[in-house]
């Protein structure tokens, strides 16, 4: 078959939270165009960890316990195509950093000063990290334990459809959980490809580092089968390396579903669960399939094909609220 009569596949981009849609809609049209599934992953996330909205990522993103925004990141194509960052302190966009390591090291992870200075080497500009709504939230944490303009008590993050804001609880104690943006694309070749970007636990302990930027953990792509992003409290996802599992159900025959699912039993077996814990999965499959499941209601997935961009709810939820 000649080059000119290959098939071509249905460009796809699936996020979590339906703050991913901001992302996606900045990187639709390179993608639908023939871009690549790489750098459609990049420009969502960048785009995402420039939004001061977004309280999870990036520029908006919550500070640790000392009023530090330190951010973690990752790429990915394949096993032997990734590329991660953490505790940055001092460069924006740990996705492209990432990427930077994928391409131009024998490298996959590299942590703290030493990757901001890498950046630095790359070219990649300075920015402060510390937007001014994230710095009163830090503020008014420091004084009685509540987020500014934030409402609910479920403890756990909770999509607010169009606020790009999804930490609600305002008991200090509470604040157990992370949440990312994972992104992950199919494009018109056939190739798959994820990315992850965080800003880590609101008000952690100085130097924590979660799922987000670990391979096989925020974050897993293999091209023949799938790639899943998992979001929510990363210890919990740390525990049972939960993106690399769902990947590797469905390598043995699982549905995309069902292989979702297994990793939540899974964690619902092994540990004891707060009502502050909550654990969320999406996933494209290399034929362009796409779910998403999550341990309790609260997420939304952001889904674009055919030029339509959507925020559905989970196509399976383990233990719903009574």
């Amino acid at each position: 078959m000649d080059q000119m009569s290959k098939p071509t596949h249905m460009p796809t981009l699936v996020s979590t939270w339906s703050f991913g849609l901001r992302g996606h809609r900045v990187a639709w049209d390179g993608l639908d165009a023939g871009g690549t599934s790489l750098d459609a992953v990049e420009a969502s996330c960048c785009a995402i960890e420039a939004d001061e909205e977004i309280d999870s990522v990036g520029y908006g993103g919550l500070p640790d316990a000392q009023g530090r925004v330190t951010l973690d990141g990752c790429i990915m194509s394949s096993p032997s195509r990734c590329g991660s960052v953490c505790c940055l302190s001092t460069h924006l966009h740990p996705v492209r950093i990432a990427r930077a390591i994928m391409e131009k090291t024998s490298h996959v992870m590299l942590a703290g000063a030493s990757a901001d200075a890498y950046a630095d080497q790359q070219g990649e500009p300075r920015a402060e990290l510390l937007s001014p709504a994230a710095r009163a939230a830090y503020d008014q944490w420091k004084v009685d334990g509540t987020i500014p303009d934030q409402v609910g008590d479920s403890g756990r993050p909770f999509d607010q459809e169009g606020s790009g804001r999804i930490f609600l609880a305002a008991d200090e104690a509470a604040w157990k959980h992370h949440d990312t943006v994972g992104t992950l694309c199919l494009d018109r070749h056939g190739s798959l490809a994820g990315a992850c970007s965080t800003s880590g636990a609101p008000f952690k302990l100085p130097g924590r580092v979660g799922d987000s930027p670990i391979i096989g953990h925020g974050l897993y792509v293999d091209p023949d089968v799938a790639a899943v992003s998992v979001t929510g409290s990363g210890e919990l996802v740390m525990g049972c390396c939960g993106s690399f599992l769902a990947v590797e159900a469905m390598r043995r025959g699982a549905s995309p579903i069902d292989a979702l699912v297994e990793v939540l039993r899974r964690i619902e077996r092994q540990f004891d669960l707060l009502p502050s814990h909550q654990v969320c999965l999406v996933a494209l499959d290399a034929q362009g399939a796409s779910c998403s499941a999550t341990l309790r209601p609260g997420f939304r997935m952001s889904v674009s094909r055919e030029g339509r961009h959507e925020a559905l709810d989970p196509d399976a939820v383990l233990l719903p609220d009574d």
